[in-house]
């Protein structure tokens, strides 16, 4: 029975995907003679036709990912994939922890290997084309060895952790697995601002007097304290520009791209940032963490019943052993198949994100001035090549921002 909701779930999550993005090249594409007459004065037609070749080439090349990752789990569960390599490691390095821990690093390094291609075109290929690439192909292989470096000393600790509670805490082990992970993630939280993004990245203070003195009027008006405001070397990888938060608790600091400080006027930096403070202000943050969180525990939980059903293995390609340990091949089973089942639940997410979206522009219009904002947004649209005229069916699956004329209107009704 699972073998076939299986196949009805992966062929409608291709099919769907497939189709949302061939809508959005045919919207896009068809919009490209004319930019929109909301932004007919601030955009010129050569760069609102940049932008839509720009989300052109992005989404064909979503299409093919699409098919090569659905391919490659074709291969690893009805074909027998993970099996062979679930016997070949265990005759290998037998079925203690070792051979567990290398069977679910061989499934990841299986599947960065296939992703591999399609995040070189993107980076040396898209974003080059388009005049947004400045990453040398040297830092590009460090920036892959430091992450593979940071996911081996964070990671490996954590799985074993894992496949321990697994095989001795008894049949509730998911919970204390969840109890972990929830400790794990906020851990990261507080870790990431001081030890994880310096490795990849140079963050200085912002030296600029008169805007320091501005944004921490802002963040004392809106009740924020931060430990600091950084600048980051945005600019060594991509013509991109950003604003963030980061951190837990303590901890949390703002960071600016360098392309971002360049391109804004203070006022404009002051009403982008006035916008996060209003994700801080409604907790959205907080509120997401939670909803992640719950959804983890309720994960695990299932995960802890079907663990112990041979139909599971045995309906997904997989034959477990009779007398040694499953875990890690529940463990990979599960999270190779799990999004398969959950995509049709994303456009919830995306519709939440969105109304977040539309709250943090109303707080930013209350703290800021409205105009400096829809000047901020319509910058960085231009600069970050996002196109005007996206589809509407497919805005209401995946985007997690509201489109530009939409959040540009509600701006406005604040003035």
């Amino acid at each position: 029975m699972l073998t076939y909701l299986f196949v009805v779930f992966l062929l409608a999550m291709v099919l769907t995907k497939l189709w949302l993005a061939s809508r959005q090249i045919r919207h896009v594409v068809g919009h490209r003679a004319a930019v929109p007459a909301r932004f007919a004065e601030t955009i010129a037609l050569t760069d609102h036709q940049r932008a839509a070749d720009y989300t052109v080439a992005r989404t064909k090349l979503s299409m093919a990912e699409t098919l090569a990752q659905a391919v490659l789990l074709v291969a690893l569960t009805l074909m027998g994939g993970l099996h062979l390599l679930h016997l070949g490691i265990t005759q290998w390095l037998g079925e203690g922890y070792v051979g567990q821990i290398a069977l679910i690093g061989a499934v990841l390094v299986i599947s960065g290997l296939v992703d591999l291609p399609f995040t070189y075109i993107r980076q040396f290929v898209i974003e080059q084309r388009f005049g947004f690439n400045r990453m040398s192909f040297g830092l590009f292989l460090a920036d892959m060895l430091k992450g593979v470096a940071v996911g081996v000393v964070l990671g490996l600790p954590l799985l074993f952790v894992v496949l321990w509670l697994m095989n001795r805490a008894g049949p509730l082990w998911w919970l204390y697995a969840w109890a972990v992970w929830v400790a794990f993630n906020l851990f990261v939280l507080v870790l990431y601002p001081t030890v994880i993004a310096p490795l990849f990245n140079k963050f200085e203070p912002l030296k600029d007097a008169s805007l320091a003195a501005r944004i921490e009027g802002l963040m004392k008006r809106c009740g924020f304290a931060a430990k600091g405001l950084f600048v980051m070397d945005g600019s060594r990888r991509s013509a991109h520009g950003n604003a963030y938060f980061t951190g837990f608790g303590a901890a949390k600091r703002i960071v600016f791209f360098d392309t971002l400080i360049e391109r804004l006027s203070p006022a404009e930096i002051e009403a982008v940032l006035a916008h996060e403070l209003g994700h801080f202000k409604h907790r959205h943050v907080t509120k997401r963490i939670v909803v992640t969180f719950a959804l983890s525990l309720a994960f695990l939980a299932l995960l802890g019943w079907l663990a112990g059903r041979t139909w599971f293995y045995i309906d997904l390609g997989v034959l477990p052993s009779m007398t040694g340990s499953n875990n890690a091949l529940a463990l990979v089973l599960f999270f190779l198949v799990l999004p398969v089942f959950g995509f049709f639940a994303s456009p919830i997410g995306s519709l939440t994100s969105r109304k977040h979206e539309f709250e943090a522009d109303a707080f930013a219009a209350g703290q800021t001035q409205a105009t400096d904002l829809v000047n901020a947004l319509v910058k960085l649209y231009q600069d970050n090549a996002s196109t005007l005229t996206p589809d509407p069916v497919y805005t209401a699956f995946y985007y997690s921002h509201p489109p530009a004329s939409q959040r540009i209107d509600r701006l406005l009704g604040h003035v």
